[in-house]
């Protein structure tokens, strides 16, 4: 992944005058306010990133650092917020060539399950109820593509078949509560791919499903990623899952990334003591567990009352290793560590490196 200039360009204003994207994806200094009557909600603040096909990037965080509120994003979904109020955006989302943000909504939701399409958490709450799978997929086909519904109805079938739903021709007539819970991701994930999009988000796709079936759909998502060189966005906060699907890393807090780069160079050698955390609290099988699992300490910030300086500082166990106070005042900005591995850090490299490798790196 490159670095992105931070252009911060509002809905409506031209981009002509912004440098051509170079990726297949590119997110430049994506901001989502939510104007609430409690204050302005800053879910997003500031992220940028790329990804090229056939990639897929995990976007790793707690519950409510702004993963899924990116995703929808991507998607075209922020139109209205609450009570009707206008959401707040502002940067860049390039996807092949195309500028989402400031596009009419007629133009993204055209796009929106032909060149994208993505994998809902729950697909029993996605789907609608009082249709069946079929019919559902069907839609999806048709509204994209002139057919006969008859024609519809034997591409259904096919994707039922090809994401290993028993006797599709006979399933594609149930109704979503007819199928258990892998079965109704399976059926999500055909969906998806009705269109054979370019770009597929998938947030949190195993999440409430048992470990057998978690392999079972990553797997499969990772086998028609290949058949259809798609890239893919996976939104997890199970760090076990990503170590096995994904090939680039983005580390979120407080809406904004704090780390990303190689999937293995994070793992290996991560720079962000958020980080650092994250692993820490991830059991391992690959070896003897001495010690209890060390959770991050304090709770994720408000986001509304975001902390200065270094959001994390909070709850940082070394945010009084940099001199001055900084982490307090100054908001670190996300900058090169080494090979496309960035992190937003105001220790040196040097502490970082003390540190990870004589405290933290044994004990994991």
């Amino acid at each position: 992944m490159t670095e992105l200039s931070k252009t911060g360009a509002a809905v409506g204003e031209p981009v002509s005058s912004t440098p051509a994207p170079t990726s297949f994806l590119e997110v430049r200094d994506l901001k989502v306010h939510f104007p609430t009557d409690d204050g302005l909600v800053k879910s997003v603040d500031g992220l940028s990133f790329s990804l090229e096909k056939g990639e897929t990037l995990s976007i790793v965080g707690e519950s409510g650092s702004g993963k899924s509120v990116t995703s929808l994003a991507i998607m075209g979904l922020h139109r209205l917020g609450a009570r009707g109020k206008n959401v707040q955006m502002s940067g860049e989302i390039w996807l092949d060539g195309k500028e989402l943000i400031s596009a009419a909504p007629d133009d993204v939701r055209r796009l929106r399950g032909r060149d994208m399409a993505m994998i809902f958490q729950d697909p029993l709450s996605a789907m609608h109820p009082y249709y069946t799978i079929g019919n559902q997929i069907v839609e999806a086909y048709r509204i994209h593509n002139d057919v006969s519904k008859k024609v519809a109805r034997r591409r259904a079938v096919e994707l039922l078949d090809r994401v290993g739903i028993p006797e599709p021709a006979k399933r594609v007539d149930s109704y979503p509560h007819e199928f258990s819970g892998g079965m109704r991701q399976r059926a999500m994930i055909a969906m998806s791919l009705a269109n054979n999009p370019q770009l597929l988000i998938a947030d949190e796709p195993t999440t409430a499903l048992d470990v057998t079936v978690q392999a079972q759909i990553l797997d499969l998502i990772r086998d028609l990623q290949q058949e259809f060189e798609s890239a893919v966005v996976l939104i997890t906060h199970d760090l076990g899952v990503v170590a096995e699907i994904a090939d680039q890393v983005l580390v979120m807090y407080g809406g904004r990334c704090v780390e990303r780069g190689p999937v293995h160079e994070v793992f290996e050698v991560p720079q962000h003591p958020y980080t650092w955390g994250l692993l820490g609290s991830m059991p391992r099988i690959d070896r003897q567990q001495t010690d209890r699992l060390v959770p991050v300490k304090g709770q994720p910030p408000s986001l509304i009352n975001v902390p200065s300086g270094c959001a994390f500082h909070p709850r940082c166990p070394y945010a009084d290793v940099p001199k001055g106070g900084v982490t307090r005042t100054e908001r670190p900005e996300l900058r090169l560590a080494d090979g496309g591995h960035y992190s937003a850090c105001h220790l040196s490299p040097e502490d970082r490196t003390r540190i990870w490798t004589e405290e933290i790196a044994p004990k994991l």
